[in-house]
């Protein structure tokens, strides 16, 4: 597995629709970058967010995915939100993951942290994978909409 440059998450942006919208060009909101740096990209917060000291919170992002089935996605803290002792769980975006994110935020920090719409918030990390999958992802969030989703269950199989 290796870690995707620039060149190669433009190249899945324009022909597989990856990200959606997409922004090329590093930019920069409040003081914090989004948009495409060197091996990842910042993804931007959907709605406003106060968390305060202690609090989780469940946010979704203005950016909608298509990942690949040759390729997977981590979810990974910006650093001046980690700065601020905030962080998003870092999870996983399987390959064929369709859909908008549902975030995991903490502010482990004692200060309340205001976050506004459009703010960039987290940043993606992708990776090729050795061969593409044969088992992509179709699960219970598949094709998320544009909300924070909360968990969903699935049934037990014996």
């Amino acid at each position: 597995m290796s870690q995707l440059s620039s060149q190669s998450i433009i190249r899945l942006c324009k022909e597989h629709g990856m990200i959606t919208p997409f922004v090329e060009e590093k930019r920069v909101i409040n003081g914090i970058s989004y948009g495409l740096s060197a091996a990842s990209y910042d993804v931007r917060i959907a709605h406003k967010l106060t968390l305060m000291g202690g609090e989780p919170a469940l946010a979704h992002t203005i950016e909608d995915f298509n990942i690949p089935d040759n390729v997977v996605a981590y979810v990974v803290d910006k650093s001046t939100y980690a700065r601020r002792f905030v962080s998003a769980l870092n999870t996983l975006i399987d390959p064929g993951f369709c859909g908008n994110l549902t975030l995991e935020i903490v502010n482990m920090g004692r200060s309340p942290i205001d976050i506004k719409a459009g703010d960039p918030i987290v940043q993606i990390a992708f990776h090729w994978l050795d061969v593409p999958t044969d088992r992509p992802y179709r699960g219970k969030y598949q094709n998320q909409t544009k909300a924070a989703h909360a968990a969903r269950y699935e049934a037990d199989h014996d």
